[in-house]
């Protein structure tokens, strides 16, 4: 078996070792699945020229912090909403808005862009690329959009199909598109772009429909094509990719994959983080899971599987590798290490480094040195973990326990913690110059992994190898409740030079947003209930909170016009736990979402909100149960990663128990199989499943009515 790289500095001869829900439903059918300046302390602190928010993250650091202090703790009673603006769509807004030159510029669910004046909300312009609602079936997380890019009189946006387009920063007209890939391909976007000096850079998501993850630049001017590089081989008889990644695939990856991994794709899609380290003019991309999730499946459950699960610096100007470090070697449990990146300088042991900073999925916290890749700290963990024992000091691999390799455990089940829905998921952390504490919004949660022996491929399907029992939905209003006592979320301050969390602000649930510190000493964070919050950066003490009717699941931003700071989050719950999550509160139907614009004084409200009333609407008539089992299989494999487990909805896509089609079969069939909804993403299986499988699945969606209305008619709801 070889062994692979896990830290290798560019121009070293030698090896140093240093270096979805899924759910098999009940009879066993598988899921188908900038400059900084030295200061006292352990810390160099960030300087701000202005009180822009000029990129994604607040600077090239991503650190998201801002320095802005007239908001503080002190007087944060007196925040108010400034403005809002409402948005078009209620599916998750995941954007951390950007703001250059007094305009906020913000990107929706679908790819669509607004522009607005920062200080008084007026709308100044507004884009739709128009993507086909049926590309959304290829988002395995949402339809969302992490933000754009701003730059030489451009907003660059990357559009759910592949497109990446460059508008007028003034107009919003469209001044150069390239496609990315080919959009019938499964491959998606929903990460912003990063702008490296002349250069726009964009990655891809999709593995689990079995892709091959890149990242490519593009020229800022024209939108050609500078570099690609590749994050996991090809097929070998093809030769080389004629890419900027083709050197260390032939050199160091392609020895540690086997098997037939090029016809799954592989996976290594780098879907969110990519950020440019202008120390050593070089960008970091963080690689993402495997595809399969399999490794008996992937790589004959041989081999490290590089890049897979990553940290890879590249060089700018060229793409050409310079270092990497694996995170999850033979990643086997979607551990991605595409979570984000911030840049800092940490006094260790006495001496001041540039380093990296992630808390990944696996639930370690990695601290790396930017020269080289190397370890800065010894990674610990920053939740529960029970798949790795710690790791090891001298080689930097994660001490991985018996059984947690379970695609080699036959039959047997094993229930992971952290599990595939992350420690940490995108959203962002943020790191304070001021406390010198990372603020990580982690999840504490178990998933069950097991292998499927007979795993057949589906392309553009979810490929996933998994076969657990574990990952079930409620089927109950009961189990609903009982769901949510098994997990928990918190902001967890992480010291990264001890590797220890500090404190911690304890959540029920999961779902919770991205984070801001500022130098006000606050957190700001929003929360699946819909509520926007402030925190003490020094001890976590809840000092405000807005009723923004839908969570805020983004980051927000801080900046500053003629004197006032303004804070601006976009408020949209969704993503991957708002859609098929059962760990979800208060899942009702949501209102559009919103961009809100808080300042001291505001005194602007948003419009009353009641949540409609959808009565549960199962049909009359009961199936039988060999229909209910076929169609509870088909549901798994074709229905389940949009509207969740046992069709339990958390409201960010419709309630199909709620359906008025569901007691309609004529009605039922228009939309499921001939794709009458379409358009609105909901795509038609005519060329997957046939009329009495269309029927089946209405059955099994039915029972979940009956057994959710008896429920509340025994709690007397």
């Amino acid at each position: 078996m070889a062994t692979s790289i896990l830290f290798r500095k560019q121009g070293e001869p030698g090896v140093k070792t240093f270096h979805r829900a899924a759910r098999l439903m009940l009879a066993g059918v598988l899921l188908a699945a900038s400059a900084g300046v030295a200061s006292c302390g352990r810390a160099a602190k960030e300087t701000a020229a202005s009180g822009e928010w000029s990129v994604v993250g607040g600077s090239y650091r991503e650190a998201f912090y801002s320095p802005l202090d007239q908001i503080s703790e002190d007087n944060i009673g007196q925040l108010g909403l400034a403005w809002y603006a409402d948005l078009d769509t209620f599916r998750g807004q995941e954007a951390n808005p950007v703001v250059v030159d007094g305009v906020i510029y913000v990107s929706t669910a679908w790819s669509k862009v607004y522009a607005f004046d920062g200080k008084t909300g007026d709308q100044l312009w507004f884009f739709d690329p128009e993507v086909a609602g049926e590309k959304g079936y290829d988002a395995c997380c949402d339809v969302g959009n992490r933000g754009v890019a701003v730059a030489d009189g451009k907003v660059f946006v990357g559009a759910l199909d592949g497109r990446l387009i460059a508008l007028d920063a003034r107009t919003g007209a469209v001044v150069w598109t390239t496609a990315t890939f080919d959009p019938e391909t499964p491959y998606t976007i929903t990460g912003a772009p990063r702008i490296v000096k002349d250069k726009v850079i964009i990655g891809n998501g999709g593995a689990e429909y079995g892709v091959r993850g890149y990242v490519t630049a593009y020229n800022i001017k024209t939108g050609e094509k500078e570099w690609r590089f590749y994050t996991v081989p090809g097929d070998p008889s093809a030769g080389p990719d004629g890419e900027a990644s083709d050197a260390v695939m032939k050199d160091v990856a392609s020895a540690t994959w086997f098997g037939k991994w090029y016809e799954y794709g592989g996976g290594g899609t780098v879907w969110d983080a990519i950020v440019y380290d202008k120390d050593f003019d070089q960008v970091l991309i963080g690689v993402g899971n495997g595809s399969p999730w399999n490794y008996r499946v992937r790589s004959d459950g041989k081999g490290d599987n590089l890049f897979l699960s990553s940290i890879v610096a590249l060089d700018a100007d060229t793409g050409a590798y310079k270092w990497h470090y694996q995170e999850t070697p033979a990643e086997s449990w979607d551990f991605t290490a595409t979570q984000p990146i911030i840049l800092a300088e940490l006094v260790i042991d006495g001496k001041t480094r540039k380093v990296a900073m992630q808390a990944p999925k696996n639930g370690f916290f990695y601290v790396l040195d930017r020269t080289n890749g190397e370890l800065a700290t010894l990674p610990q963990p920053f939740v529960s973990v029970n798949w790795a024992e710690g790791v090891d000091n001298e080689t930097g691999r994660p001490v991985v326990i018996k059984g947690a390799r379970w695609s080699a455990n036959n039959d047997k089940n094993f229930v992971a913690r952290p599990g595939a829905y992350g420690a940490h998921s995108w959203h962002p952390m943020a790191y304070s110059p001021d406390t010198e504490l990372v603020y990580i919004p982690t999840q504490d949660h178990m998933f069950g992994y097991q292998d499927e022996v007979n795993f057949r491929f589906h392309a553009g399907e979810w490929n996933l190898g998994n076969a657990s029992p574990t990952n079930a939905g409620p089927a109950s209003i009961d189990e609903y409740r009982q769901s949510i006592k098994t997990v928990s979320a918190a902001i967890t301050a992480f010291d990264p030079v001890k590797q220890k969390a500090v404190w911690r602000v304890q959540h029920e649930g999961v779902g919770y947003g991205g984070i801001l510190a500022t130098g006000g000493n606050l957190l700001f964070q929003g929360e699946p209930s819909g509520q926007f919050s402030a925190y003490k950066a020094s001890d976590g003490e809840k000092i405000w909170s807005f009723d923004a009717q839908s969570g805020p699941v983004a980051a927000a931003a801080s900046y500053e016009i003629d004197g006032q700071q303004y804070v601006a989050v976009l408020a949209g719950f969704g993503g991957v736990v708002g859609i098929f999550s059962p760990y979800v509160q208060n899942p009702h139907v949501r209102p559009n979402g919103r961009l809100l614009v808080f300042k001291l004084g505001g005194s602007a409200a948003l419009p009353d909100y009641t949540p409609p009333v959808l009565p549960l609407n199962p049909p009359a008539e009961e199936a039988p149960e060999s229909q209910l089992m076929q169609g509870m299989g088909l549901y798994a494999g074709h229905c389940m990663r949009c509207h969740g487990g046992s069709a339990w909805s958390a409201g960010v896509i419709p309630d199909l128990r709620r359906s008025a089609a569901l007691t309609e079969p004529d009605a039922w069939k228009a939309i499921v199989l001939d794709g009458a909804l379409s358009s609105k993403g909901m795509v038609g299986f005519h060329d997957k499943l046939g009329l009495g499988e269309v029927e089946a699945i209405r059955a099994y969606v039915g029972e979940q009515a009956r057994a959710a209305r008896e429920g509340l008619k025994a709690d007397g709801e």
